[in-house]
């Protein structure tokens, strides 16, 4: 029972070598992480079309929970680029913004993608993401970036826009080109060049200095926190609100409050597949993130674990004022730089914003909104990746395909359309490949045991016997494929009196292809050619020793295809 126990509950296991320096380094780690996280959750809420102060609730209990039930040592919890503009995409088409309806939107969808990624973590069904193939996830991500700077381009201007794909705002934003705001422009502009600067200029600036390389990139992170500062103040001392500038107001100070998500069914109904859609992307996101971090410490994480700590974290959005978070890059990154060694960093960044959320919001009644604009526009434009359109069309004009279908229906018509599109694609794609598997002819590599492709490798074959090496498991999405390239194969060859099929990189072979293996079985034997197997693997044995097959197999089942080339191949073979 405590395995068990531990396995669902992995403090259990990280909190047994906790010390003192552990300790230090946890907490270094959440102080800086506060730092930058404050500014983020601010413009992250705004891009969601959600009130400042939900981005802050979204990054207090969320984190704690997935502090408890998660198992990458430094996955940072929170609002994310991506899934707050699914967000507002989503409970856009619900209420409107602004609305108390909108809000309570967000809390329901937030339960919904909670409860789903919940229950696919206990039913451990963590592998579903795996169909997802990453470059479609790419071209979803590239798309969004540029969905979301687009949106972000109406506070800089000043303007009001609208638009959930490119077209519809960058219309709207050429109709409201006149109406420029210019105080506003100036703040925006002038954000934004800083915070592009802050990323490639200010480290090398604080190393000239004398600072140490990882102290000068910590130092680098927090560049957006100087950006909301000045600004801030400019905006206060210069009283540039009452000449129109749009600033993020009152903002309630106190710590999270408890919250009821809209449980009615229509709502429930009406967000159930953009909640399916959040899980996935958000989940595919979070555990990217957490392998890649965990594999530079040689640590490990459970991906059906991960689904019960990012489920908790969701629910516990849900009722406490937030809206869907997931594992961010950025945030995830800084923690691991900072030193964060256990999920305690994350609770002790729950208790630094909990610190803010209570004293610090009246500090940015005054904080531009072009601000938080810029911070979000200089993040996601690191999420735009063009490259994987050159590096999928070198490599498997395919997946090029369905990158670039991706990438045109998430930009043209939405990022729910773009990421339904890629989850169809993904499946669409895998079973188009599956449904063809490389099936290779092979002969002997002279005075060898060895068996490679004819058209590969000089090898000796005979007119009789003919040899298929599958490379695939059989099931029924390509049992038939097989069925049609035998018959080719054989027809018209005169010669031929054996086929074997060389079943080494056959992990499994399922009812529809084992029908099918008897049709070619009794084909075959109408035609006075005997089918033989080798080099059966012991699970896929098993099954086949529990039908009929083997009974009426005219031929045998050899051990190795070598042995069957001994048995069946008369002397004097010829050199393909």
């Amino acid at each position: 029972m405590k395995p068990l126990f531990a396995r669902y509950f992995p403090p259990l296991d990280w909190g047994r070598g906790y010390t003192r320096d552990t300790l230090t380094n946890d907490l270094m780690a959440a102080v800086i992480v506060t730092i930058m996280l404050i500014p983020q959750s601010l413009a992250y809420a705004l891009l969601a079309g959600l009130p400042a102060q939900a981005g802050i609730y979204a990054s207090i209990v969320p984190i704690v929970l997935y502090a408890l039930f998660g198992t990458s040592r430094a996955l940072a919890v929170g609002p994310v680029a991506v899934v707050s503009l699914m967000t507002a995409a989503a409970i856009g088409q619900v209420a409107e913004a602004g609305s108390m309806g909108y809000a309570a939107a967000a809390l329901t969808l937030a339960l919904l993608s909670g409860a789903m990624l919940l229950g696919l973590g206990l039913l451990r069904l963590g592998f579903i993401a795996n169909f997802l193939s990453h470059p479609v996830i790419a071209g979803f991500i590239t798309a969004s970036g540029i969905l979301i700077a687009t949106s972000q381009l109406k506070h800089i201007l000043g303007v009001p826009a609208e638009g959930h794909t490119l077209v519809q705002m960058a219309a709207s934003l050429v109709r409201q080109a006149g109406a420029v705001h210019w105080p506003t422009l100036v703040i925006g502009v002038l954000a934004t060049a800083f915070l592009f600067w802050v990323r490639k200029g200010l480290k090398p600036l604080l190393m000239r200095t004398g600072l140490a390389p990882r102290a000068a990139d910590l130092l680098a992170k927090a560049g957006p926190v100087v950006a909301v500062a000045a600004t801030t103040v400019a905006v206060w001392a210069l009283d540039l609100a009452a000449r129109g500038v749009a600033i993020v107001g009152a903002v309630p100070r106190g710590l999270p409050p408890l919250t009821m998500p809209d449980l009615s069914p229509d709502l429930l109904g009406m967000l159930l597949i953009p909640a399916a859609l959040i899980s996935v992307i958000g989940f595919v996101e979070s555990v990217s993130v957490a392998q890649t971090l965990a594999a530079k410490k040689r640590q490990r994480i459970d991906p059906d674990q991960e689904l019960i700590g990012l489920g908790a974290a969701n629910i516990g959005a849900a009722f406490t004022g937030g809206y869907p978070v997931t594992g961010g890059f950025a945030r995830s990154v800084v923690n691991y730089d900072a030193g964060a060694e256990t999920p305690a960093a994350g609770a002790f960044t729950a208790v630094g914003l909990a610190i803010a959320a209570v004293a610090l919001t009246p500090l940015i009644f005054f904080l531009p909104q072009a601000t938080l604009a810029a911070t979000i526009i200089v993040a996601v434009l690191s999420l735009v990746d063009f490259s994987i359109l050159r590096k999928s069309w070198a490599y498997s004009r395919s997946d090029f395909a369905a990158v670039l279908a991706t990438i045109l229906l998430t930009l043209g018509l939405g990022v729910e359309a773009g990421v339904s599109a890629g989850v169809i694609l993904s499946l669409v794609l895998h079973l188009y490949k599956t449904s063809r598997p490389h099936v290779a002819e092979v002969g002997r590599v002279p005075g060898t045991e060895h068996f490679r492709n004819i058209k590969r490798h000089k090898v000796e074959t005979d007119p009789t016997l003919l040899t298929l090496r599958v490379d695939q498991s059989l099931y029924f999405a390509n049992a038939r494929f097989l069925e049609d390239l035998i018959q080719d194969r054989m027809a018209g060859d005169r010669a031929l009196r054996h086929v074997v099929l060389m079943c080494s990189a056959v992990n499994e072979i399922d009812f529809s292809a084992l029908e099918s293996l008897e049709a070619i079985n009794a084909r075959l034997a109408a035609t006075g050619i005997t089918l033989h197997l080798s080099e059966v693997k012991g699970p896929v044995m098993d099954r086949l020793e529990r039908s009929h097959f083997l009974n009426d197999l005219t031929g045998r089942v050899f051990l190795s295809q070598h042995d069957a080339w001994d048995a069946l191949v008369p002397k004097g073979p010829h050199a393909a």
